[in-house]
């Protein structure tokens, strides 16, 4: 009965020996497929380091023009889009009342000059008179009084061409405010710029300066203004002078430069933000202003650094400075805990963790695991 029983335990045995060799193989054994990814070399490279900003432009100069007198607009010289230059006439207000001021001005100078040359005339004669009743005096020929009179005719006839000098200085103001008020019915541009704004036609009333709109407005694109805001935290890093690099949507992949020019020396209070102005040369005019910028404040440079992909980063928390990048060892993937620093755009700056030459894994790593065996299917530089 023993011998049954062992014969039957050996053969059970082999034939499950059979049957294991000729099936599937056991879970132990089987080999998990490699994964295609696609690596990269760590290559050392210069790092820029920034404050990331957004705002908008705005002309560094502009003016709002106003009419200086009341009146009727006589004449528009310009229409909207065009270019002018400072001094270049904008419109005509009717100052015919003004132009009869001028001339009546100028009517009293010549009144004066011609007072002044009769009175020149009557101090020369005075003045022979003087001359001849000293003369005669010393001949024994007029008395004293004689001499004093004409004494006292060529002293009043003296008079007589400064009080005609004085008369000509006021006729000539009069008719530099006379002139003045006359040249106020010219309306000029202030600046060199662009006409923006024409608001007045002919026939329009014009009112003073004091309670009318602007009738132009005159805007100057080759300088702007970007008017950026800055968090708090990173506010002692912006200084004057360091360049401000950025982009408009409005011209796709051309990257334009700024300077900071101004930094509020007080931080919004609504929101703990600091405002910061850069001067942007814009002399071929391609940016127009109130168009939306988005740029980095340039706070320095550094040599020799490490930059990664952001899609190379995996677990990665900004906030931290720390993830962890598959390196690849051989055909294997090794998950690699790593520091990083400044980010530029899509590069992460990786300050500890990885070494120059060593290749990562930058696409095809959302499913690897640490010893993951890999196929490389592409390599980047």
């Amino acid at each position: 009965m023993k011998k049954l029983v062992l014969v039957i335990f050996i053969a059970t045995a082999a034939a499950a020996a059979s049957g294991c060799s000729k099936g599937e193989a056991r879970p132990d054994q089987v080999r998990k497929p490699s994964i295609a990814v696609e690596v990269a070399a760590a290559h050392p490279a210069e790092v820029v380091e920034g404050i990331d900003v957004t705002g908008s432009l705005e002309p560094k100069f502009w003016a709002d023009v106003k009419t200086q007198i009341p009146g009727l607009v006589k004449q528009v010289y310009v229409h909207e889009w065009v270019r002018v230059s400072k001094g270049t006439m904008l419109a005509r207000i009717d100052v015919a009342e003004t132009e009869a001021l001028v001339k009546r001005a100028e009517a009293s100078v010549e009144s004066a000059r011609a007072g002044l040359a009769q009175a020149r005339v009557t101090a020369t004669r005075a003045d022979r008179e003087f001359a001849r009743a000293v003369k005669l005096k010393d001949a024994g020929l007029a008395t004293q009084q004689s001499v004093d009179d004409a004494r006292t005719e060529a002293e009043a006839a003296a008079a007589r061409i400064d009080a005609s000098k004085a008369q000509i200085r006021v006729a000539e103001e009069e008719v530099r405010q006379a002139r003045a008020r006359q040249a106020k019915g010219l309306v000029v541009a202030p600046i060199d710029g662009v006409v923006a704004l024409r608001d007045v036609n002919v026939g329009d009333l014009a009112s003073d300066a004091a309670a009318s709109k602007p009738i132009f407005r005159i805007i100057d694109n080759r300088v702007l203004n970007l008017t950026v805001t800055v968090p708090s935290a990173e506010s002692a890093r912006v200084k004057i002078g360091q360049p401000l690099e950025f982009t408009v949507d409005a011209l796709p992949g051309k990257t334009f430069t700024g300077k900071v020019m101004f930094i509020n020396p007080e931080l919004n209070a609504a929101d703990r933000s600091l405002k910061v102005v850069a001067e942007v040369r814009n002399v071929d005019e391609l940016l127009k202003a109130g168009v939306f910028a988005k740029g980095r404040i340039i706070t320095g440079r550094r040599g020799n650094a490490l930059q990664v992909p952001r899609s190379a980063m995996a677990g990665w928390d900004s906030v931290s400075g720390k993830g962890r990048l598959f390196v690849v060892s051989g055909e294997t993937a090794r998950a690699r805990g790593v520091e990083t620093g400044t980010v530029s755009g899509d590069l992460v700056e990786v300050v500890k963790g990885l070494q120059a030459g060593e290749r990562f894994v930058v696409r095809g790593g959302f499913n690897l695991k640490d010893g993951d065996r890999i196929t490389i299917a592409s390599r980047g530089n």
